[in-house]
């Protein structure tokens, strides 16, 4: 229980600080990256600024019929002497520039294939990609283009691109540094939460272990006065000379006694269950026997009640029928398995009694005990051996599977999840005859399955009875 709340409590704190280092680096990113791009605009632009102040710009009084100039009114631009300076310098830059007519076309351009890329006049910058059929390095660029102007005459358009990879390279290097930063704080927060929530829990778990102590010794000490004061109410109710209403008072505080004596194992049991002083101690014992011995115990109930009490072996699919008075005896043994003798006829002693208990008087209550078949795995590589058709043969089930079930009261769909809880008592009402029961017995058959490793269900249904199925392994250990 600790170990589970101490591993909750380093998730939480996990979970939580990775969170924040997510939101951390994703913000982190966001700004790195459009710091990088208003780097990259604010340098377009320079790049625009100084190209068009180096522009040559020539009046014409009689436009040639045949110029590579771009004539805007009476002034025209000379491309060879405007950019002919201007390659080697952005070319160092990784800029690429380009002049187009004010209708749009190509004059003049550092890229060895034209672009086909429509004009968009835009000094804020744009994302564009461009044809295939370049180098997959420059798919990508980003691009700066201005109308160049004097006065209300167009001159032409400026286009400046640089390659996106100028971002990428350093934003992928900024993504593997924020995985691996963000990886290992959160492995340093996991080993820190850890240790933290330990530190958190050990009070907490110093007290409980105090506690169960106390439960562990009071539950001790209190069994000897109960058991003196049983003997000697007991010894008392021998006596001739008592007078019925003394008798009858003798036999209440007996009754109670006796009741105040179960509460005390009851709660023994499970406060040493808790703390781990008693171990179950495993032997090779006969399920179907243990259940013929607890089923005895419940005769002289049943009789009084006119219950109808059977008890159903089931061997590899074959049906063998037994009620409590018979007594079958298999040569093979086929319900055999490792347990503790007596925490498990406390288990089934609690589970058939409740059942016998809350069954009112003609019904009905059915034991069945079968074999749960092991999955079968062939051999790898399709050999059969000797040794492994042995194993097989030994191994064909892996679980025995117990299932109560009567005709009575049934319980509420809304006390289903608690019946495992100490202390845990359905609504007295209900009740079908007083049991003076504790609410620790399916605490305790809860328990001693856990102890066994095996798996207990319970289904019940108003009025209609309840279903427990008990799943208990051949070999709790592992063997």
């Amino acid at each position: 229980m600790f170990q589970a709340t101490r591993r909750r409590l380093a998730i939480w704190y996990t979970a939580v600080t990775a969170i924040l280092l997510l939101l951390f680096a994703s913000g982190f990113y966001f700004y790195v990256r459009n710091t990088l791009i208003e780097r990259i605009d604010d340098t377009l632009n320079h790049v625009v600024e100084v190209v068009e102040r180096s522009l040559v710009i020539e009046p014409v009084s009689t436009p040639p019929a045949m110029s590579p100039a771009v004539l805007a009114g009476q002034f025209q631009v000379n491309v060879e002497a405007s950019f002919r300076n201007n390659s080697n310098t952005v070319e160092d830059d990784h800029i690429d520039l380009e002049w187009f007519s004010p209708t749009g076309e190509l004059l003049w351009s550092t890229f060895s294939q034209a672009l086909d890329i429509p004009l968009h006049p835009n000094r804020s910058g744009e994302t564009v990609h461009i044809s295939e059929q370049l180098n997959p390095s420059e798919m990508i660029l980003r691009q700066v283009t201005d109308r160049v102007e004097i006065g209300r005459q167009v001159l032409g358009y400026l286009r400046v691109s640089h390659p996106w990879f100028e971002v990428t390279k350093p934003i992928r290097q900024l993504i593997l540094d924020l995985t691996i930063g963000t990886i290992s704080m959160v492995i340093g927060v996991a080993a820190i939460g850890w240790f933290l929530s330990g530190l958190a829990i050990e009070p907490v778990r110093d007290s409980y272990q105090r506690l169960k102590q106390f439960t562990a010794d009071a539950s001790h000490e209190l069994r000897n006065p109960i058991a003196m004061i049983q003997t000697n109410v007991q010894a008392a109710l021998a006596e001739p000379n008592l007078s019925s209403s003394e008798q009858q008072q003798l036999q209440v505080i007996e009754r109670i006694t006796r009741r105040l004596g179960r509460l005390v194992d009851d709660l023994l049991f499970l406060a040493r269950q808790d703390s781990g002083i008693v171990k179950p101690q495993f032997v090779s014992l006969p399920l179907d026997g243990l259940l013929m011995e607890v089923i005895e115990e419940q005769k002289v109930i049943v009789t009084q009640q006119k219950i109808h009490l059977s008890l159903n072996f089931i061997e590899d699919s074959e049906d063998i029928i037994a009620n409590s008075n018979s007594h079958p005896i298999t040569e093979t043994e086929p319900f055999t398995l490792q347990g503790d003798w007596d925490q498990l006829v406390r288990l089934f002693t609690n589970l058939v009694s409740n059942a016998v208990q809350y069954t009112p008087a003609g019904g009905e209550i059915k034991i069945e005990l079968k074999q749960i078949p092991k999955i079968k795995r062939q051999p790898t590589l399709g050999k059969v051996t000797e040794s492994w058709e042995k194993n097989h043969s030994l191994l064909k089930f892996e679980a025995l599977q117990v299932i109560i079930k009567d005709t009575g009261i049934g319980i509420p769909p809304e006390a289903l999840p608690h019946l495992f809880d100490r202390f845990y008592r359905v609504d007295p009402s209900r009740t079908h005859r007083n049991s003076g029961g504790s609410g620790l017995g399916l605490a305790i058959a809860q328990a001693i399955v856990e102890n066994h490793h095996g798996q207990i269900s319970l289904e019940s249904q108003i009025n209609q009875g309840t279903t427990v199925t008990v799943t208990l392994p051949l070999h709790p250990s592992g063997l």
